[in-house]
């Protein structure tokens, strides 16, 4: 029996991105018959409807499929999440960790929830100053917690490929509500973030 992958996508957006990148390789000087490029066209067009799947999901629901009354009232961190998202300059990759942390006000959340609140709104096209702010912001508004903070450390392809081409550089993002407005709190968060507990 031959193999056949099931994967979903919508067939008619599958075909008008199959028609931009068969263009587009065509208009890059390559030979579109060529066996290795043959299917390139459907791929790309595959691929870019996954990695831009978060402008079809709901971060807020998310939260609030998961939600449990609770009196713990202490920092929760969720470090070290994977991210990659797409830069919407240059629709090239970015790539790195997100840190994530919230002071309970009644409500915790189910610990999944949080890094895929992060795919969600990564996966769009991206900068990452918004992204912080865009986790941040629907974690504060859902579990209306004592107070969030989100920092990204990221490596940009565009700044690593082209462009300046510098290959060590990081960019680093953070967001702060509430309590993690105040000194010793945020303090305590980024020792944790930067401690190897594990």
């Amino acid at each position: 029996m031959a193999y056949k992958k099931s994967d979903h996508y919508n067939d008619a957006l599958t075909e008008k991105l199959k028609a931009g990148y068969h263009d587009m390789l065509e208009g890059l000087g390559e030979d579109i018959s060529r066996d290795g490029l043959l299917k390139t066209p459907e791929r790309a067009a595959k691929a870019m409807q996954f990695l831009t799947q978060g402008y079809e999901q709901d971060a807020a629901a998310i939260l609030r499929s998961a939600m449990f009354k609770e009196d713990y009232s202490e920092m929760v961190i969720v470090k070290d999440i994977e991210v990659y998202s797409l830069c919407e300059h240059h629709m090239l990759p970015f790539f790195g960790k997100a840190h994530i942390a919230y002071i309970p006000n009644g409500y915790i959340v189910g610990l999944s929830k949080i890094p895929r609140v992060v795919d969600v709104f990564a996966r769009r096209l991206q900068v990452q100053e918004r992204l912080t702010l865009e986790v941040r912001d629907v974690i504060q508004d859902t579990l209306q917690p004592l107070g969030v903070a989100v920092v990204i450390e990221a490596r940009h392809m565009c700044m690593m490929m082209r462009g300046v081409q510098k290959q060590n550089s990081i960019t680093t993002t953070s967001a702060f509500t509430g309590e993690f407005r105040n000194a010793e709190t945020r303090g305590e968060f980024l020792r944790l973030v930067a401690s190897k507990l594990h």
